[in-house]
């Protein structure tokens, strides 16, 4: 396995940046940070060389961390000389009704956080799959002692990753020295390092069928929405564990639950949800089979390094040879 120092983070994503054409690279000027600076933000862009100031007329970049779609369009359409937008967040389907927008359009180029948070990510889906094959959330809430002692194990299995982009990167890596046999489930074709095959979406159930343990590391679109429902559910081992750390809507949360209540699925770990927040009472927070993180694979302290050394990629593209990360198409939202 690949060493790391303390503290190092690698950007999955970064080897994979692709400079722009000459014509599509937006042009160097000020750079606003909306709504809200932040400190770590700002001083990431004039790491990279950029100017940061407020919002006005000779505005040509934003870097975007919270608020309304709303409020964004309404500075797009007030500004339109931004070239480019930094978004915060690796999903981008919040912004789907601007997107609408701009799918046409050469200007803005929209980049998004995808890849940047694959770390903290890729670490805590590993910790819910060796949690649930483990039953530690049964045990945890245990209040006797349990026999028989039941347990697997993560070594030699089946493991399924569902997405192709740097959350699976990073997964592949630490599941190394457990000698998986891994699968990547992908939108298009092209092999994956680290990969034992990859094979694309319209094959998902045959995988299921095989895999020990399916990773859901996927973006949230028309097509992979519910991608996980009652046929799908049913296709799986009842000794597999289910784990999401994507998007709460990749999976049919009732057919979940029916799934469960059958004894069917050895265990679910859920980051996400769907609805999100999940509300207080529901039966996936109480059952024996399923444990629910809150959405707390990146966290606040996590994540404004990762987005911050995003940013300051993005601004020395925007400011020299336009490679930049995470290129966002808002045609197909993603």
């Amino acid at each position: 396995m690949t060493s790391r120092q303390p503290g190092e983070h690698k950007d999955p994503l970064a080897a994979a940046a692709t400079p722009l054409p000459v014509e599509l690279r937006p042009h160097p000027g000020p750079i606003a940070v909306l709504p809200e600076p932040t400190p770590a933000i700002e001083d990431a862009i004039r790491a990279a060389g950029g100017t940061v100031a407020p919002l006005d007329d000779d505005t040509k970049a934003v870097v975007w961390l919270s608020g309304p779609s709303a409020t964004l369009r309404g500075v797009l359409a007030e500004h339109p000389g931004i070239e480019w937008v930094q978004l915060p967040l690796a999903g981008v389907e919040s912004h789907a009704a601007l997107f609408t927008d701009y799918a046409d359009k050469t200007y803005p180029l929209w980049t998004s956080a995808k890849g940047a948070y694959s770390e903290p990510v890729a670490e805590h889906a590993l910790a819910l799959t060796l949690g649930m094959l483990r039953q530690l959330p049964d045990k945890a809430r245990s209040t006797t002692w349990q026999v028989p002692r039941q347990g697997l194990s993560l070594y030699g299995i089946r493991v399924a990753i569902v997405g192709a982009g740097g959350i699976a990167v990073e997964l592949i890596r630490l599941l190394e020295p457990f000698e998986t046999h891994i699968t990547i489930v992908r939108r298009s074709p092209g092999e994956v390092d680290g990969a034992d095959r990859t094979v694309t979406a319209d094959r998902l159930r045959e995988v299921l069928a095989e895999s020990d343990v399916v990773v859901l590391a996927a973006a949230t679109t028309d097509e992979s929405r519910k991608m996980i429902g009652a046929e799908e559910l049913a296709a799986m081992k009842p000794t597999a564990v289910l784990v999401n750390i994507a998007r709460g809507a990749l999976i049919d949360s009732d057919a979940l639950l029916a799934a469960l209540d059958a004894g069917h699925l050895w265990g679910v770990g859920l980051d996400v949800t769907d609805p999100e927040p999940l509300p207080d009472g529901h039966p996936l927070w109480s059952h024996a089979r399923c444990v629910v993180t809150s959405h707390s694979a990146d966290t606040d302290e996590q994540v404004e390094p990762l987005l911050a050394a995003r940013v300051r990629h993005n601004v020395a593209a925007l400011l020299g040879d336009g490679d930049f990360i995470g290129i966002v198409d808002p045609g197909s939202r993603y």
